[in-house]
């Protein structure tokens, strides 16, 4: 059954109304508890009566037999609607199914998500039939439907087709348009995005923009054209701004952008006293920043900031489920929403103790309730890789004069390359080779970097934003090895130096994704960082910088499938060439 369309039937029901009437036995009983309302804005004293997957009352009134039903005294404990992270890109080394199943024991049950990778590694039918069986896990899992693939491609259109877009619009489970990292484009004269926001505000879905460091002028003119919400503000006084014009605003703590403990500390100096109009993200974090917890932490900071705590807790549920229109289903703990329960041992303890979630113990007094089996990826075509064509020396030629240097993990602006470039080794200290190839091996963009590494031979990664292949080193037979061993392992990072293979963090799922838990892959990431980083690489998260060398949101240029592109002049500086 289509989860998002029909939850329940209507002989589900009404064996629903039966239970209340006394004609059916609950399945779970909270009995004495504490819980928030998130509609009052109070903590209120009830039972709470679960049919399966659902709440069906909340109230003073016992079930008048329990012999089938499992009753739980709740004495002494808080209880709080599922936490919503509103803002999620679950393919960051995990994927969806491994971060849903992490993210439900610190109390994380619904999650929304972006479609990107998806869009670059399925046909839209494999697709939707991936979002239908990632249901077999306790959370809820919503998607948006992107109108831009936040590079240059060298065919967009095959990319992004208007009966694709609409497709993805209609499907059931998508709940929002964007996120728009191409907004530029739609302000001066893309009428193809354009339309597509205004079939999504048709279907009543939001549209979500990425609009940091804009003005006053430009957050009118993107509201004027059908924006609703945006997650980047980066001072208090963008975020009062939104708010001011009426966006929904999502503040963000994220292993790029840890900027929520600042924001709510300048928000006080604004006067922001109304939390309705906010949400909080991790936007994407890479694995190990979620050791500290997910929406938790979110909330465990708004604690310690003075909010609330009837609004911090709404700020992670409530005010996301009222968003996206989905209030009905989660984002409360009230009759007819889906059983997303998080016990907590104190008000200001926002990791639960417990979790609930479509009715089941996925949690239970700190413990961890067995979840289902490994998900199989192969059955929905997302295999390890299989690479046929081989590198070949003339690959590895690098003439291109102009290169890409850090400002930070993800700022590149352009230098003058000067260094000799002819041998097997890269120039300067901090220099390396730097290519982007096809993942099909038909074309390959080639220049410089630096800042990334002063002495590491050679890196190849599979994981990128569009799925191609990112060569960066010192060494050209290094880079070689690298290349040759992650086409051995099906796709993944391999890090060679002096001839042996230093470290490798295999992604069997189409090259991009883990299927190992959420622990393992902390601690490859871990690893991965600790060896860049005795290389030379002297920011904090490389895996963001692999993901956003070809990513044409930020300033001030970047390597992509078209070739060495400008952001802001969206011109092409050098070419891809093909093989």
């Amino acid at each position: 059954m289509n989860e998002h369309r029909y939850r329940w039937r209507n002989r589900q029901l009404r064996e629903h109304v039966a239970v209340v009437d006394g004609a059916h036995a609950p399945s779970i009983v909270l009995t004495n508890a504490t819980y928030l309302n998130v509609y009052l804005k109070q903590w209120m004293e009830a039972n709470i009566w679960i049919y399966d997957d659902r709440i069906v009352y909340v109230g003073d009134a016992l079930p008048e037999s329990d012999e089938a039903t499992e009753v739980v005294d709740c004495t002494g404990q808080y209880l709080v609607p599922g936490y919503i992270e509103p803002h999620a890109h679950p393919f960051q080394l995990y994927n969806p199914h491994r971060l849903a199943q992490y993210a439900l024991q610190t109390g994380t049950t619904t999650l929304i998500n972006d479609n990107l990778v998806l869009l670059f590694l399925l046909h839209k039918k494999k697709a939707f039939s991936l979002l239908e069986d990632l249901n077999d896990v306790p959370a809820s899992m919503y998607w948006w439907s992107r109108f831009d693939s936040q590079s240059a491609l060298q065919r967009e259109d095959h990319f992004l087709s208007d009966e694709d877009v609409q497709d993805w619009l209609e499907h059931d489970a998508v709940i929002q348009g964007g996120e728009l990292t191409g907004w530029p484009s739609v302000l001066k004269d893309d009428d193809r995005v354009l339309h597509w926001m205004q079939e999504a505000k048709r279907k009543r879905k939001p549209i979500e923009g990425h609009f940091p460091g804009a003005s006053e002028k430009t957050l009118t003119k993107m509201k004027l054209l059908g924006t609703d919400s945006d997650h980047e503000s980066m001072t208090g006084e963008e975020v009062w701004n939104r708010i001011r014009l009426g966006y929904m605003t999502a503040l963000r703590y994220s292993s790029i952008r840890p900027d929520l403990p600042q924001l709510l500390k300048e928000m006080k100096d604004w006067n922001i006293r109304v939390y309705d109009r906010l949400m909080m993200t991790t936007d994407g974090a890479t694995p190990s920043f979620y050791e500290q917890g997910i929406m938790d932490r979110c909330i465990e900071i708004a604690l310690e900031n003075d909010v609330p705590d009837y609004e911090a807790y709404s700020m992670a549920s409530y005010n996301a489920a009222k968003h996206f229109g989905i209030d009905h289903r989660v984002g409360s703990i009230s009759p007819g929403c889906v059983a997303h329960i998080n016990i907590l041992s104190d008000k200001h303890t926002p990791t639960p103790t417990s979790v609930i979630a479509k009715g089941e113990w996925v949690k239970r007094d700190g413990q961890t309730v067995e979840q289902s089996n490994p998900f199989d990826w192969d059955k929905h075509d997302l295999s390890p890789l299989e690479i046929d064509w081989d590198l070949t020396e003339r690959d590895l030629q690098f003439s291109i004069p102009l290169g890409l240097e850090m400002i930070n993990e993800v700022i590149l602006k352009p230098y003058a390359v000067q260094s000799e470039r002819s041998g097997d080794r890269a120039g300067t200290e901090d220099e390396a080779f730097l290519m982007l190839m096809d993942r099909e091996g038909k074309w390959k963009v080639n220049s410089m970097i630096k800042g990334f590494t002063k002495t590491l031979g050679g890196l190849v990664s599979s994981y990128s934003n569009t799925g191609d292949f990112i060569f960066i080193g010192k060494n050209k037979p290094d880079m070689e090895m690298a290349f040759n061993r992650m086409k051995e392992i099906g796709g993944g990072i391999v890090l060679a130096h002096e001839g042996e293979i230093v470290y490798e963090l295999p992604l069997p799922v189409a090259g991009m994704m883990s299927d190992e838990e959420m622990g393992t892959i902390i601690s490859h990431e871990q690893q991965v960082k600790r060896i860049l980083g005795e290389h030379g690489y002297p920011f904090q998260d490389p895996i963001y910088t692999l993901l956003f060398l070809s990513s044409m949101h930020l300033p001030f240029i970047r390597i992509t499938p078209k070739g060495i592109m400008d952001v802001k002049k969206k011109e092409v500086l050098f070419p891809a060439i093909m093989r």
